[in-house]
This record gives C-alpha cells, sequence and structure tokens, in this order.
C-alpha cells in the first residue's frame, strides 16, 4: 500500500525523519495541503504566507528531483486526505502549534481511525511527547541531538498526482525587506554565520545595529522546517571542534549559539506541555491584572512605532519593514507594552505573532508571558528603553534611520527629546509627545506585578509552574551543559529565568 507523508513544519528533505520512515515503508505521496482556516487566524500574516509559499515551492523542486513530486492541496486536511487515492499509513512530524492546529490533528486523528489508516508522528526536535515533568528531559534532548541526522532518501516512488492552485490566502503586508523562504536560502545564512558572520556573535547580538550580520538569521528556516534543529546543532559543534584552542572569539560566540538553540527547545517544551498558555497566564493569579479590553490609542501607537519613546518607535518600524528583529529589542517591545503601557499579553503578542516572519508558536507564547511578568517563576525585567537605545545604539544611526522626524533633535537628547529645550518645535506636530512618563508607569507597573507575589497562595502556585516548566540545575547551580538548560532535581522556588525572546535572533 501507498504512504502518505504530511509535510507541515518541516519544509526539507534532508534530516527528515519522517521523509526517511515513509521512504522504508514503500511508494510514497508526498502531501502539502494550504490550509484556508489556519491562514484566518489572528496570529498569522502575508509575510509568513509569502515565505511558506516559497519553502514549499523549493521543497516541490528537491522531491520532483526524487522522483515524487510534491503534491500541494488547499482545504481540510481530513477532506484532502480523503480525496487522496486508497492508503493505509499517515506519517508526519510531531507538531507544536497553536490552539487551531492542536484541534486540526485531533481531527486529522479521528479520520484515521474512521477509516483504518496508521498514523505516525515522529520528533524533529528535542521536544519530547508527553512528557511528565522536566527532571531528566535534558538529557532526552541532547541524545536526540546526538544522534545521527537522519539519511537522505536516494529516491522516491509513488502515484502521479495533480496538485491545487494556490490561491493568496492572506492579504498581503508590506514588507520591504522580508527574509526569502526556501532551504537554500536557510544553508547559506548557516554557512555565512559558522563561517565568517557569527565570530562576533556573543558581543554584538543585543545590538539592533551589530546584530543584524552577526546574529544568525536563521530564525525562520528553522521555525517553518526549511532547516532542523539538529542539523544546526552538529554543524555548529563541528566548527567548534575546528576552532577549539584558537583565541579568535569563535569559541564564545558558537558555544552561546549552541545555548539558544537548547533554549529554542526549552521554550517549545513549555507549550508542548501546556497548550492552554497560548490563551491563559501560566500562573492563574496574574488572570485580571491588566484589562483584557486595551487602551486602543497606546496599543495603536505602539504597533504604529509611534508612542513618542524613539528607540521603541525605532524597533516596531524596523519589525514591520523586515518582519524580523533581535532577541533583545523583541523582550524590550514585549516589555514596554506589558509594564508601561500596561497592555494585556494577549493582544500585543498577537500582534507581534504577525510581525515575525519566523513567528512559532511554541516559542513565541512562552516568551511573551515571560516578558510580561505573568509566569509566577520569571524575575520582573522592566527594560529602561531609553536606557536601551543609548546601550545598544550609542551613536543613534539605528534610531535616525528609522525615526527620521529626529533629525534636527542633539545626540545628547535623542532618546529622550522631551528633554531638549527645542522639545516644542517637534513634539506635538513633526513627532509625538510620549504617551506615557517612562519613569513613572515603570514604577506603578512594578508595584502592581511584584503586589501579586505575596502570600503563600501564590507560592503554592508558582511551585507548580516550577516543577512542570523550569529549568534545573545541578547541585553547584550550573545547568547540565551548555546545550541545554537543565539537571534532575527541580528548584523549590521561583527560578530566575531571564532568558530573552529569540535566541539566535
Amino acid at each position: 500500500m501507498t504512504t502518505v507523508l504530511w509535510f507541515k513544519r518541516d519544509l526539507r528533505v534532508h534530516d527528515h525523519p519522517a521523509l526517511a520512515r515513509a521512504t522504508a515503508c514503500g511508494d510514497v505521496i508526498p502531501l502539502y495541503v494550504f490550509e484556508p482556516e489556519y491562514w484566518a487566524e489572528p496570529d498569522v500574516s502575508g509575510r509568513q504566507f509569502a515565505f511558506v509559499r516559497e519553502s514549499v515551492a523549493e521543497l516541490g523542486t528537491a522531491l520532483s528531483a526524487l522522483g515524487a513530486p510534491l503534491v500541494v492541496r488547499v482545504g481540510r486536511v481530513s477532506d484532502v486526505l480523503g480525496s487522496l487515492p486508497a492508503f493505509d499509513r499517515l506519517i508526519s512530524h510531531e507538531e507544536t502549534g497553536n490552539a487551531w492546529t492542536y484541534a486540526r490533528d485531533r481531527d486529522v486523528a479521528v479520520w484515521c481511525g474512521a477509516h483504518s489508516v496508521v498514523w505516525e508522528e515522529l520528533a524533529q526536535s528535542g521536544v519530547v511527547r508527553r512528557l511528565n515533568g522536566r527532571d531528566g528531559w535534558a538529557k532526552q534532548r541532547n541524545a536526540y541531538l546526538r544522534q545521527p541526522v537522519a539519511a537522505d532518501p536516494k529516491s522516491l516512488s509513488g502515484p502521479s498526482l495533480l496538485s491545487d492552485p494556490v490561491p493568496d490566502l492572506v492579504p498581503h503586508d508590506h514588507c520591504p525587506e522580508r527574509q526569502m523562504g526556501g532551504r537554500s536560502a536557510g544553508e547559506a545564512l548557516l554557512t555565512s554565520f559558522l563561517e565568517t558572520r557569527g565570530q562576533t556573535y556573543r558581543r554584538d547580538m543585543s545590538s539592533p545595529v551589530t546584530g543584524e550580520w552577526s546574529c544568525s538569521r536563521l530564525s525562520p528556516y528553522l521555525a517553518f522546517g526549511c532547516l532542523s534543529g539538529r542539523e544546526a546543532s552538529q554543524a555548529t559543534a563541528a566548527r567548534q571542534r575546528s576552532v577549539k584552542g584558537t583565541r579568535t572569539g569563535w569559541g564564545g560566540s558558537l558555544k552561546s549559539f549552541q545555548a539558544r538553540l537548547a533554549w529554542r527547545d526549552h521554550f517549545t517544551q513549555k507549550l508542548e506541555d501546556e497548550p492552554g498558555l497560548e490563551s491563559h497566564c501560566l500562573h492563574r493569579a496574574y488572570e485580571g491584572l491588566r484589562p483584557r479590553t486595551p487602551d486602543s490609542e497606546r496599543l495603536a501607537a505602539w504597533e504604529k512605532g509611534e508612542t513618542g519613546i524613539p528607540f521603541v518607535d525605532a524597533c516596531m518600524r524596523y519589525l514591520a519593514a523586515t518582519g524580523w528583529m533581535n532577541f533583545r529589542m523583541r523582550s524590550m517591545l514585549m516589555a514596554v507594552a506589558s509594564y508601561h503601557l500596561w497592555l494585556d499579553w494577549r493582544v500585543t503578542g498577537l500582534h507581534l505573532a504577525r510581525q515575525f516572519t519566523d513567528f512559532e508558536p511554541g516559542i513565541h507564547w512562552p516568551q511573551v508571558q515571560m516578558h510580561s511578568g505573568t509566569t509566577g517563576m520569571n524575575t520582573v525585567r522592566i527594560y529602561n528603553p531609553v536606557k536601551q537605545g543609548g546601550d545598544q545604539d550609542p551613536s543613534g544611526a539605528f534610531t535616525r534611520r528609522w525615526c527620521p522626524e529626529l533629525v534636527d533633535v542633539p545626540d545628547a537628547h535623542l532618546q529622550s527629546p522631551w528633554a531638549w529645550e527645542g522639545a516644542g518645535s517637534l513634539l506635538g506636530s513633526h513627532y509625538p509627545m510620549p504617551i506615557v512618563d517612562v519613569a513613572e508607569a515603570a514604577r506603578e507597573a512594578r508595584q502592581k506585578v511584584w503586589g501579586v507575589r505575596k502570600g503563600s497562595a501564590f507560592r503554592t502556585e508558582a511551585a507548580r509552574v516550577v516543577q512542570k516548566h523550569a529549568s534545573r540545575k545541578d547541585p553547584q547551580g550550573h545547568f547540565v551543559n551548555d546545550r541545554a538548560p537543565g539537571p534532575d532535581k527541580a528548584r523549590a522556588s521561583p527560578a530566575k529565568d531571564t532568558r530573552q525572546m529569540g535566541f539566535d535572533f
């Protein structure tokens, strides 16, 4: 009989366990389904759709070269499966997606049961299904990463089927500097990062100025599976061996990158273990802390990059134009929205999800909550956006490029133009007045968030969260190794986890 290989967020041929398994079963129908219902969800965007469409096209070329062209269909997956020639096995990877994909997979499971089709789901990352707790998770994750990459098939065979024309399922959004989809672009970036760009990664990744070059820029290719996390980790390990003992900066940078790859799995595991954290606060005590109906003026100003806080506005405008932002600035944008503007993370998180070409639910929602202070186990980190502007854009080049209205503001006042003696000629006419007092808003937010943390009931709930989601440390207080957060004993108190949105971003 024939096997259907269902591609989802695994748009590649190399290191593809599900493909290797399907090939061993005989004839294969490689299938990708563009799902209109998914692309109508509030966390998707035109930039993501364009990236996926390009990646699917390149995947189709690779599969055609192996002898089994990709069958592309449009519709509900269960309906599409029912329209295919008879088959007895469906193989795919395990997906940690949003609530819609979770429900879709349950629907597919029901269809398979009703039609006597065996559905096999294989892991493609260090995320572990049906995990009871975090004790020992790192060992399992690292064991997967050490396994040899799945062998590429030499050829494929299967029936020849027609594909559907793919309509534009999502309105186009203007993102002129978006990264192009497809494995070849991801491979080129991985090579250039490991051979040249990554040398100063550890030093330069925090700034939007230097990070644009020194960060790997692999995030969308990992998010949609054009590259596997395992191949990225193993390629980095090979490079680590080649530079061992040198004093060139490579050792520290590659070590940091491996850690980011590990934290990528660590955060995805959180959503895998608790799918509902996409919609509810990880620590229940934070429900109702912020109004669910946001201040529409503040939200619109933040989304458009018109808050009157220059570095925030510059970062938001840059993100809109590129679909990418380095990790520290992602964290700052979320923190400013949550603390200074006092907006609910569910609303602001959806906007950022649409802005990120590399949006991946398993990374996004746990990080959004962490930087909103609603996990109950992470240190509350309230960024000072004025200080961040001075620290991360000391020359002012980034801020001036994306906020050209500030051309006449002296360097000394660029990040706080309201303190400039000429502010009256600028603010309220050519550039917005700040919509909040930065210092006062931070003070009020800190009091409110920390106020929730009082009492034994909070600590009891926090202990539950730690047991289920926190990284583990050994008796010396270190992570088990540099490639994954840790050991086999849970912390007894809330964790001081200050990891920031984005890992290698």
